[in-house]
């Protein structure tokens, strides 16, 4: 099963995640898709969850069912694991990297509902933060865009979101209820307004960077953004409806040009690619991609024009949507 497919800021790179056999597969697309460089001995135990390239491609940061993280330096078409993270009392899910302006800073996500925040400082990486208010397993965290603050979003199953902000050498968190049924799935909006780069509108509207989309067992995305009077997030609309089974994955396209975009892949064996146009704020569109398996996880390109779905197949498709507006597949990966 493929689990994880970050594209890497630099080499537009995904790292390709074969977690049933604890391989990590990277695929360099400005050489060859079909080309990859397969990192066999991860010292992982058991099986992979994640695998995330650092902003600069030069560090790759896995993390296993065996409750351990693991950080490897990469450096051309060799590899070397340089660190093991201990701490977690469970399978641990996801790993995040924050924006290097705020330092060499990861995160990382357990079924034992704890987020731990670690940092490097002299070749050392130390527990810095352990963030523990959820009551089930944290699925999955994502960090903002950086123009926005360090903020951290972390997506659980007892149905609640939280926010941590770092700030001054100090943690504040916002925690609230979103799905029920439970939370598979966080993703930011881009910092700037898609439409404010070619129009005179502001960049700063619906709340700008601090606005992001999460996917629940209730078969729903829900939209969100910060309320600076209440100093809370509060839904935007209401829920995008059309999935009739898990939300498994949600992915913001980073796209600042013309539109706004949202992809979503679900159990129901669909990605829905949703869309919104700045001339009528609020209002969503989605065009449906059908499956012959579930669906786990979407991912955008840097450039926010091409769409990387995985699902029950081993495979990842790549998505483009062409001068008609229909989207169509550009190119199939097989493991």
């Amino acid at each position: 099963m493929i689990g994880s497919f970050p594209w890497d800021r630099h080499a537009r790179k995904p790292a390709n995640l074969l977690s049933s056999f604890s391989l990590i597969n990277l695929h360099s697309f400005t050489r060859s898709p079909d080309m990859a460089q397969v990192i066999s001995n991860s010292g992982h135990d058991d099986m992979i969850h994640d695998a995330v390239l650092d902003y600069y491609g030069r560090r790759l940061a896995t993390c296993s069912s065996d409750r351990t993280v693991k950080i490897f330096e990469i450096e051309g078409e060799t590899h070397r694991l340089t660190e093991t993270l201990k701490g977690h009392e469970g399978a641990v899910w996801c790993v995040s990297w924050a924006h290097p302006k705020y330092g060499n800073i990861l995160a990382s996500a357990s079924y034992d509902g704890k987020v731990f925040i670690w940092r490097e400082a002299g070749s050392q990486w130390t527990k810095i933060y352990d963030f523990a208010l959820h009551t089930a397993s944290v699925n999955i965290i994502s960090w903002s865009p950086h123009e926005s603050g360090c903020l951290l979003a972390c997506a659980s199953s007892d149905g609640n979101v939280s926010v941590l902000e770092f700030k001054d050498n100090s943690m504040d968190h916002k925690i609230f209820q979103a799905h029920g049924m439970g939370v598979n799935s966080v993703s930011w909006a881009p910092s700037t307004t898609p439409g404010s780069l070619v129009s005179s509108g502001s960049t700063a509207a619906n709340g700008g960077g601090r606005r992001f989309v999460t996917g629940g067992s209730d078969n729903l995305l829900r939209l969100w953004a910060f309320d600076p009077a209440s100093q809370s997030y509060k839904q935007e609309r209401e829920p995008l409806t059309g999935h009739t089974d898990w939300v498994r994955d949600v992915a913001w396209s980073p796209t600042v040009l013309q539109r706004s975009y949202i992809a979503s892949a679900s159990q129901d064996k669909t990605v829905r690619i949703w869309t919104s146009d700045p001339k009528a704020p609020g209002q969503w569109s989605s065009k449906v991609l059908n499956f012959d398996f579930a669906l786990w996880r979407v991912s955008w390109s840097l450039s926010g024009n091409v769409l990387a779905v995985s699902g029950g197949d081993n495979k990842i498709s790549l998505w483009k949507e062409n001068l008609k507006g229909e989207w169509e597949c550009v190119k199939n990966i097989e493991e």
